[in-house]
């Protein structure tokens, strides 16, 4: 059963998100056909299904709905140019009455259970409700409205009412369970044996073995943290556009480039603010314009807009919220026979337990903030040598970092900017990087509808030229789009339905006037490929059944495909090949690339105490107990970086405050933001293999997707991973690329700086959702 909402992955992702919101997971659960069911006999689930059914909507769903069959098009892709926002909400409540009716047929088969009508069956429902909240969750992310918004305000908790009505369901528990006890003597394939060994885990881990009474306390629960989760993502846009600093005069822009107070002006126009200057909010604590601007009551009003968006009172804020969902989080686990949320959320994690995934942390925490603190020295050292007296603050920090690099390095963010053509880096970089590793090829087209002008739409074809799936390329940012950049799927791949995958990715870059080329900062490239990794993964998928298809993995494994596609940004090979100037086509020259080079591991203190920071507030959030509610967010963050000793406030805020942390209120990445340090040492590891065996090579290339990126869920991750690599993943390569093996030496002889224990063949995962992805659905960090 796939997550009705494929934001939880970066797959924001992912997932990816994964990069997803609190809903869950369940994948269309639909009998042979989409079509429904005839009457069947009253029975105590069929009064089940009954009451999880939504009430008819004011728009009947009717036979010419865009989601009443699947697309005509291409690989089933969506025909948007036939979709309007009013075909969701009968669409949606059509398919979970359909699904509500199939799960019943199931549950109540006369007939003993076997794995065809019951695990196979369940993969086979839903869909319906599937194809449609593909595309709606695809829309609410990037392409939002009033209108969308009211069905998410409206669907979260009929949805996961229904997902509840599903796991919860004794009849059919009954039979997934019976078939577990069984498992050894039904002669199933070994991915078939997984997906009963999840079905099972995951009815078991949703509350199936719960009393009724406690069943009834956690439908309740579900319901609300769903609400919860949707108005939180509300609220965070509605901030995000509403507290963007507006200024009067180009003199407070002093030190961005005419392109940029240019969109500045043109910000402000489109929010009915003529005559003046804007400067739009990233998800992010820090905000790009800090590294450029002059003047300090700017840097100061822009970061400070940042840092209490969501925290101001009035509409947008959202600390009642997130207090809420964490009590609530705290007494869903404790119902379930947890500890803690997160320990109900990591059991099925390549960490399996917070105690290894703060320990793993811990270890990192401590280079990582002695360098900081060494860094914060040097600005306060260069702003005292700028003849200025003020103490460093975090507004301070980029501008003062990046004139520290121009000095040490003699790089200038703006000489780079004219190498890095975003067409450039997308089809001479990352498709041209794919190429070279797996034989991949790339047509765009443009016969196919999209839901907004600015998306691009590419056919993908495997090395023998057979057709692999599509891929939707959204890269600018809009104030109708939420931050970050995720990957998330329209089609997913499954051979029991003959789909290739349709995946999407998504970014937030600054457009550039009309005629004007969209020129990329270097960490926008490597967030390209980043998501493209999650989309990589997405692509190679290999596998039978949809629940255990593609970036459908632990959140600390899904991280890893794309974490280790960004190594392949600075490649020799690769770089060369799309690092040419935007007018000239010339490469970029040796002194420049070279600077860039040596400037890479510059500021990763800050870095990485950011990441570690917003990591160990997650888990902070989610290790309360049951009933110990937090009612004051600010002294709550306070006190869980202090007692983590990595609290700097006056040098490295979070990377995400707890009132703007969409990864872990609204993303699916509750206890999981630690993810994305876990799999940086995957990949880290991972690129040491590559290193060692040729580099980038099809051989090379073509194992890793053989190995990794093709197997999904079908294998445990990490006896796949150990096979691929050969040993144990250490934390050595992980500081070593990042500048901070000096900080404090790591022995890779020692089990401690080892990945923790894995998970064993029992234990497997649940859906992870769409690719972050490093910021939802599968999301970037």
């Amino acid at each position: 059963m796939k997550p009705f909402d494929n934001r939880q992955r970066c797959v924001q992702p992912r997932a990816l998100l994964i990069c997803l919101a609190a809903l869950g997971s369940t994948t269309g659960l639909a009998q042979a056909a989409d079509t429904p069911e005839p009457g069947d006999v009253e029975t105590t689930e069929k009064t089940q299904a009954k009451q999880q059914t939504p009430p008819a909507t004011e728009s009947a769903f009717t036979a010419d709905n865009p989601f009443a069959q699947p697309s005509g098009l291409a690989f089933q892709a969506p025909a948007f140019d036939t979709i309007d926002d009013a075909d969701f909400m009968p669409a949606i409540d059509e398919g979970m009455r359909r699904q509500a009716r199939q799960i019943t047929a199931i549950a109540q088969n006369e007939a003993a259970p076997t794995f065809e009508n019951t695990i196979v069956a369940l993969e086979k429902s839903g869909r319906l409700l599937e194809r449609t909240t593909n595309v709606f969750h695809a829309l609410t992310g990037a392409d939002t409205n009033d209108a969308l918004q009211h069905v998410e305000q409206v669907e979260a908790p009929r949805l996961a009412a229904h997902q509840d009505g599903i796991y919860l369901n004794s009849a059919l528990f009954k039979r997934v369970a019976r078939l577990y006890e069984q498992r050894d003597s039904l002669d199933l394939s070994a991915e078939a044996q997984r997906l009963l060994r999840h079905y099972y885990k995951t009815f078991v881990h949703r509350g199936a073995k719960l009393s009724d009474a406690d069943q009834a306390q956690l439908r309740e629960i579900n319901k609300q943290l769903s609400s919860l989760a949707t108005e939180f993502t509300q609220k965070l846009l509605a901030a995000n556009k509403a507290q963007a600093p507006i200024f009067k005069h180009a003199k407070a822009l002093e030190g961005l480039s005419e392109s940029d107070i240019a969109a500045a002006k043109r910000s402000a126009a489109d929010n009915d603010q003529e005559d003046a200057y804007r400067l739009a909010l990233q998800n992010t604590t820090q905000q790009p314009p800090l590294a450029d601007l002059k003047n300090r009551e700017t840097r100061k009003t822009l970061f400070q807009a940042s840092w209490t968006r969501t925290a101001q009172g009035g509409d947008e804020d959202t600390r009642d919220v997130i207090e809420t969902m964490a009590g609530l989080r705290a007494d869903k686990a404790a119902l379930l026979g947890y500890d803690t949320y997160a320990d109900y959320k990591l059991y099925d994690q390549m960490a399996r337990t917070p105690q290894t995934a703060l320990g793993f942390m811990h270890r990192l925490a401590k280079p990582a903030v002695e360098r900081a603190n060494a860094e914060a020295a040097d600005l306060q050292a260069e702003i005292e040598a700028d003849d200025k007296s003020f103490k460093l603050e975090p507004w301070d920090w980029n501008y003062y970092a990046e004139k520290l690099r121009k000095k040490r390095y003699d790089l200038d963010q703006a000489a780079v900017k004219p190498y890095f053509a975003l067409d450039n880096v997308l089809q001479k970089g990352v498709f041209y990087a794919a190429h070279q590793l797996y034989g991949l090829t790339f047509k765009e087209r443009k016969d196919l509808p999209v839901y907004q002008p600015d998306v691009r739409v590419f056919t993908v074809y495997d090395a023998d030229g057979s057709e692999l799936g599509l891929f939707y390329a959204d890269y600018f940012k809009r104030e109708n789009k939420r931050g970050g950049a995720w990957m998330s799927s329209l089609v997913g791949q499954s051979t029991l339905f003959g789909t290739k995958p349709v995946i999407y990715n998504v970014c937030n870059f600054a457009k550039p006037a009309p005629g004007e080329p969209a020129l990329l900062g270097y960490d926008d490239v490597i967030t390209m490929f980043h998501e493209f990794g999650h989309a990589l993964h997405g692509f190679f998928a290999n596998t039978t059944y949809p629940t255990l298809s593609g970036t459908a993995t632990p959140r600390d494994f899904v991280e890893f495909p794309s974490q280790f596609n960004e190594h392949w940004a600075m490649a020799p090979q690769v770089f060369d090949h799309y690092a040419l100037h935007y007018k000239t086509g010339a490469p970029m020259p040796e002194t420049l690339k070279t600077k860039l080079k040596a400037a890479r591991d510059f500021n990763q203190g800050y870095r990485m105490t950011e990441l570690i920071s917003a990591a160990l507030l997650d888990m902070a959030w989610h290790t309360i107990s049951a009933g110990a509610a937090n009612k004051d967010t600010a002294i709550f963050q306070k006190r869980a970086l202090k007692s983590a000793n990595i609290y700097l406030p006056h040098k490295v805020p979070p990377r995400y405050s707890s009132s703007y942390f969409q990864h872990i209120w609204g993303n699916g990445y509750a206890a999981g933001y630690y993810a994305y340090l876990w799999t940086q040492m995957l990949a880290d590891n991972g690129f040491e293999w590559f290193k060692a065996h040729g580099g980038l090579t099809r051989d090379n290339g073509d194992r890793f997707r053989r190995m990794i990126l093709s197997i999904g869920n079908t294998r445990d991750l990490h006896d796949a991973y150990l096979a691929w690599l050969g040993h144990d993943p250490t934390v050595g390569p992980m500081l070593e690329y990042r500048g901070l093996a000096d900080e404090q030496p790591f022995d890779d002889r020692h089990e401690e700086n080892r990945a923790a224990p894995h998970n064993n063949a029992d234990d497997t995962t649940t859906t992870a959702g769409t690719a972050s992805t490093k910021d939802d659905a599968t999301p970037k960090p």
